[in-house]
């Protein structure tokens, strides 16, 4: 069955309207309310934390993540690390001197992010290894070798 949604439909989740479906704009509520993926409202109380973009790929012997951590301390930055999960978690914070209406633009994202990648492949947890050069956070991940052998001497 072939998908015919436009790259913007899938990459967003939308979905286009038939040029014969009508707006009900007399109902349409003034202020629409926040609702999740779950159907529950979101209370705008919450603050809302942004998802971390990654670059994710493999090679013969690890897995690498790549991430722009720009702005974000070292110390700051929280990865933790499973066999098969990697959770990435930070906050960028933004300069609070400036008033919100001396803005003309603001499209930088600010405060809390996080991101839990599932792992195509289970890794060596204690030889992981993360750098931060330049705002771009690089994680190294062995894989684990299913092939290595040793051999037990047996004690007697």
């Amino acid at each position: 069955m072939k998908d015919n949604r436009s790259f913007f439909e899938k990459l967003t989740g939308s979905i286009k309207m038939d040029e014969s479906e009508d707006l009900d704009i007399e109902n349409t509520p003034e202020k629409p309310e926040k609702v999740g993926p779950n159907g529950e409202p979101w209370f705008d109380g919450e603050p809302e934390e942004g998802q971390l973009t990654v670059d994710l790929y493999q090679t013969p012997t690890e897995i690498v993540i790549k991430s722009m951590v720009a702005g974000v301390k070292p110390e700051d930055l929280d990865i933790a690390i499973t066999r098969d999960m990697v959770t990435i978690k930070g906050k960028r914070e933004t300069e609070r001197f400036i008033k919100e209406e001396d803005y003309y633009h603001q499209e930088l994202y600010w405060g809390s992010f996080s991101r839990t990648i599932m792992l195509p492949a289970e890794i060596e947890v204690e030889e992981a290894d993360a750098i931060e050069k330049h705002g771009l956070l690089i994680i190294r991940l062995p894989k684990i070798d299913k092939n290595r052998q040793t051999r037990l001497k047996v004690k007697g």
